[in-house]
């Protein structure tokens, strides 16, 4: 299984160690949110310098508050301080309390923004040059992207039907949150692998992330990660996912259990045509540090398998 982990912590030194760590265990990724370390990419492309292999991805970086042709300069400048691929810049637009409450920026039309948004930086990754004039972005890149060192693959947030196309026509993928696999058989990977296909392009990839924890009490572990994972559910997108998968709350869909109920959960993602697991790790009990080492086991193990 390809299996990664959410990645983040307080400082450049602790997120390299980190990264070294996951690598050594064999886990093939790590996901950062857009507030680590107040923006995660110089970071990255620090720990990407100290270490061989493992997969640095962004899930998600916000795209509106970005330019599109500055955001695809800062993944170029990510991959050529790397040294080596593995940087993967994952993008979505966010969501209407953050973008227009706390930027002060419209959401009147996500869908369209981000179309355009992601034609114009998957296109400059490629190392074209990019002369577009739509209703949300313009670009004129003539003379102003930097070389790409090292292939830079996109994936967007996408459950809605528009996005799910976005993401086959012209991303790499898709990276989700809180979808289950219900859903992603039913719905989500019919429509993004249709979209590739009829676009001509490869196979994308599915990243789905779920909290995970091995515990033998599964109640006691649902019980935790309601607490910490209440906030997804009252985003408007988090809850239609979370109400098409037949449940209320992060809790209902989490994969928890004993190590072969987990095991069992995790292959039932692969089943509905997810290529890569995002396991974030949900520490339970009165030893959280043992609890996160079982889980963690579990996992390293069944990336070599």
């Amino acid at each position: 299984m390809r299996i990664g982990l959410t990645g983040g912590a307080s400082s450049t030194d602790r997120i390299v160690k980190q990264a070294q760590k996951a690598e050594a265990e064999g886990f093939t990724s790590l996901w950062f949110a857009s507030t680590v370390a107040g923006d995660p990419l110089a970071t990255l492309a620090v720990a990407g310098r100290e270490t061989g292999s493992i997969e640095l991805g962004t899930a998600v970086l916000q795209t509106y508050p970005c330019h599109p042709l500055l955001q695809a300069n800062r993944a170029a400048a990510v991959a050529e301080a790397m040294g080596r691929p593995g940087f993967t810049l994952g993008l979505g637009p966010s969501h209407e309390s953050l973008v227009r409450d706390v930027y002060g920026l419209s959401y009147d039309t996500p869908g369209q923004n981000t179309e355009e948004y992601i034609r114009i930086v998957t296109a400059l990754l490629r190392g074209e040059e990019v002369d577009f004039r739509g209703e949300a972005w313009s670009t004129r890149s003539a003379g102003r992207m930097v070389d790409v060192a090292h292939e830079v693959p996109v994936l967007l947030s996408a459950m809605s039907p528009r996005m799910l196309r976005v993401a086959g026509e012209y991303a790499d993928g898709t990276v989700l949150w809180m979808a289950a696999p219900k859903v992603i058989e039913s719905r989500i990977a019919p429509a993004i692998y249709t979209a590739a296909a009829r676009a001509g392009r490869p196979e994308p990839r599915i990243v789905a992330g779920l909290p995970v924890a091995v515990h033998d009490d599964a109640d006691a572990a649902r019980d935790a990660v309601a607490a910490t994972a209440t906030s997804y559910a009252g985003m408007p997108s988090y809850r239609r996912v979370l109400e098409e998968a037949g449940a209320s709350t992060p809790a209902d869909i989490a994969i928890v259990g004993d190590e072969e109920s987990v095991r069992r959960q995790l292959q039932g993602l692969l089943d509905a045509g997810v290529t890569d697991v995002w396991a974030a790790i949900v520490p339970i009990g009165d030893d959280p540090r043992a609890s996160l080492r079982r889980t963690r086991a579990l996992l390293s193990a069944l990336t070599t398998e």
